[in-house]
């Protein structure tokens, strides 16, 4: 599962994000993380071990640092599990931040060749970060999916559609370039929300109006209120009444209002909310469909349901510069197990 992010970024910490990895050769903007479990101690080599060899000599990885939080080597959405489910070791880990300012600037800088960020993050499309495949599936699906209360699709099932269309043509691409648009090159979140709608033929809508009143919400965070704006104008757009609630706080906040109705729509990402509801059963899978169909009978005794899973993610993610992708190759986590030039 993905460490959180921070939503409370503002403008502020952004344009300082900004400022520190310009003087690296590149500029970024994200939002930093926080993690929920206790740190550990960082290691000298990532994942508790030495450098990797084989009979065809030492891997690539084995000659790379990787950054990322202090946690990093003991996690198993981290060094660990690169370790384990990969047999990925780094030459050395380098304690930085949560997909922050930090570890852009040690990729930046060649302190790192490896980094972990989350999946959207513009700063990966700002600084021509390549974001490897996770081949293998290390990652829980932290799809991005639509949450509605259940009432509201009974008496309104026409939102099913016009909410899975959005999930349909939402790529990992897609959505790391409308959180670009509107944290890095300062768009209006409207605007930017209605051009890639016009363009992936979801406006304009079927027109209308009287179909009823919606309220779409979001947490704190800019991600979450770009597709809630997503959400509320193609309903508008096909005759639906839309209040925007947006930045409402973090998910103890926003869930209950789901819950009691003071919203009726939220963009959630699969894992995280199925572990939320379960209080951390374990019940996620690397699997988006399956995780989204046991969300779904979690949701049911709240009245809520879950729709389509969109392909776009916001959940760890580990990138290298395209300088070093190119260099080896690189295009997904397992190429880094492969033999050193």
């Amino acid at each position: 599962m993905r460490l959180f992010r921070n939503v409370a970024l503002g403008a502020a910490s952004l344009a300082l994000i900004v400022g520190a990895c310009t003087s690296g050769g590149g500029n970024s903007s994200t939002s930093s993380p926080s993690t929920s479990a206790a740190s550990a101690s960082p290691s000298s080599s990532a994942g508790g071990a030495s450098p990797s060899t084989a009979a065809s000599g030492p891997s690539i990885a084995s000659t790379m640092v990787l950054a990322g939080p202090p946690e990093c080597p003991n996690r198993p959405f981290c060094a660990k599990g690169l370790k384990d489910k990969y047999g990925i070791t780094f030459k050395d880990f380098k304690a930085t931040d949560v997909g922050g300012p930090i570890t852009i600037r040690a990729l930046i800088q060649n302190d790192a060749q490896v980094g972990l960020l989350l999946t959207s993050d513009p700063a990966i499309t700002t600084n021509n970060f390549v974001l490897l495949q996770d081949d293998k599936q290390l990652q829980l699906a932290d799809n991005l999916i639509p949450v509605v209360r259940q009432d509201v699709l009974d008496k309104s099932p026409g939102i099913k559609d016009l909410l899975n269309g959005i999930s349909a043509k939402l790529t990992q691409e897609a959505l790391t370039d409308l959180n670009k648009q509107v944290t890095v090159d300062q768009k209006n979140t409207p605007d930017v929300a209605k051009a890639w709608l016009t363009t992936n033929g979801l406006l304009p809508g079927a027109g209308g109006s009287g179909k009823g009143s919606i309220k779409v919400g979001s947490t704190n965070f800019y991600e979450q209120e770009i597709l809630g704006e997503l959400f509320s104008q193609v309903l508008e757009a096909n005759g639906y009444t839309v209040e925007r609630k947006f930045q409402l706080g973090n998910r103890e906040v926003v869930y209950p209002a789901l819950k009691s109705g003071q919203i009726d729509v939220v963009a959630e990402y699969a894992a995280t909310l199925l572990e939320f509801v379960n209080k951390g059963a374990g019940e996620a899978t690397t699997d988006a469909n399956a995780t989204a169909e046991k969300l779904r009978t979690r949701l049911a005794t709240d009245k809520l349901t879950a729709l389509d899973p969109a392909a776009a993610t916001d959940q760890n993610g580990f990138v290298v510069t395209k300088q070093t992708a190119d260099k080896y190759s690189l295009t997904k986590l397992s190429d880094l197990t492969k033999p050193a030039p």
